[in-house]
């Protein structure tokens, strides 16, 4: 008889035996292999991870970076342009003593002295010629009356009961005032109306 031929109590060759045995073994293992997890697969899942934080922190760090540089570009084309527009305060801030001065010539020289008319003139052509060239570079001056008084511009040194002029308006101006570029050099000093009591 041949192996083959040959049968267990159980009625099965014993090739089949040998087969589910294996098979049996191969599974057991197989199993054994599922519920073990590997630790380098561990270690590649943790630096997989870090890395993806590290790549958004750095993201976040070069945004943020771009938006630093951003607000550092505004702010000195901010500062340029201030420097630009007011780069000539000081110089003005200088001529405005010499404005004054002509100024107060022409209210106290006498005008209707014929001898004096050529003077007169020429102080009125020199301060008219001055105001010109400062008025190119952004100079205005505060000068009116019947206005509304203007903290930013005015500066009231008194305030006088008046009919003529509404209340709370520039009654007179002692001083002018200067801007440039918007911006106050000297404040016009001023009276200011108030109603009659």
């Amino acid at each position: 008889m041949s192996s083959k031929e040959q049968k267990t109590p159980d009625g099965q060759a014993p090739e089949e035996i040998v087969t589910e045995q294996h098979e049996e073994v191969e599974a057991a293992e197989s199993a054994e292999s599922a519920e073990q997890v590997d630790p380098r697969d561990e270690e590649i899942a943790r630096l997989q991870s870090e890395l993806a934080q590290a790549q958004t922190r750095e993201r976040d760090n070069v945004l943020r970076m771009k938006a630093e540089m951003e607000n550092l570009r505004r702010r000195t084309e901010q500062d340029i342009e201030k420097a630009h527009k007011f780069a000539l305060e000081k110089f003005i801030n200088e001529l405005l003593p010499v404005i004054d001065s002509l100024d107060r010539a022409l209210e106290v020289a006498n005008k209707e002295n014929q001898d004096m008319a050529a003077m007169v003139e020429g102080i009125e052509l020199t301060l008219k010629s001055m105001l010109d060239v400062v008025r190119k570079f952004g100079v205005e001056v505060i000068a009116d009356t019947n206005v509304p008084l203007d903290p930013n511009v005015h500066q009231a040194i008194a305030m006088v009961e008046s009919e003529e002029v509404s209340p709370n308006h520039v009654l007179a101006v002692m001083q002018k005032g200067y801007t440039l570029n918007g911006r106050t050099i000297r404040a016009a000093m001023v009276t200011v109306a108030k109603a009659k009591a």
